[in-house]
């Protein structure tokens, strides 16, 4: 089994927090949409496993905040067997898109754009992304962020090509 490296274990809590950092640029969002993402403001705790060769305990926090027009800014910190990562981001609705969209940039070089869709009452953004690891490796990324109610649930997982090893985080996150 591959081991996994800091950079690798990095770049996967990177995905725990949300997916990409880009030009999200809403046009004239509906207010309900707008409504609905302002409505995760605030500060968010969580705590979940990270699953590969061993289980690892995974820490975070993430503080979401009014962006410029009807933008919700996010910064987060994860901790793992003495790594941390930092996130920051942006979450918008893109009406010209006529989807939401989360964006971020983080200090394990990870970035992307996970599109969201509304289910039910809540969003459920989905990234897939095809990366490498600090050996040069590839990898599959694939995440999902469940905004639901009061709460939010980070599946996040990393395949490499090669040998099909993974890599899988579950964090459940609350005020």
């Amino acid at each position: 089994m591959t081991s996994f490296g800091t950079l690798t274990r990095a770049a996967a809590l990177s995905g725990l927090l949300f997916s990409s950092m880009a030009g999200v640029t809403p046009v004239l969002a509906a207010p309900a949409d707008v409504a609905l993402l302002k409505s995760y403001i605030g500060e968010w705790r969580g705590r979940g496993t990270l699953y590969g060769a061993s289980e690892e305990s995974v820490v975070c926090r993430l503080s979401l905040s009014q962006g410029n027009q009807d933008k919700v800014n996010y910064n987060g910190r994860c901790a793992l067997a003495g790594t941390n990562l930092s996130v920051a981001g942006t979450l918008a609705y893109v009406d010209a898109s006529r989807r939401f969209e989360a964006a971020m940039t983080s200090n394990a070089t990870f970035t992307g754009i996970a599109v969201g869709q509304k289910r039910g009452s809540g969003l459920v953004f989905n990234l897939r992304e095809r990366d490498q690891d600090e050996e040069g490796k590839d990898l599959n990324i694939s995440a999902q962020i469940q905004l639901n109610g009061d709460a939010i649930q980070v599946v996040f997982e990393v395949v490499y090509v090669e040998s099909g090893d993974s890599l899988r985080a579950e964090v459940p996150f609350s005020r």
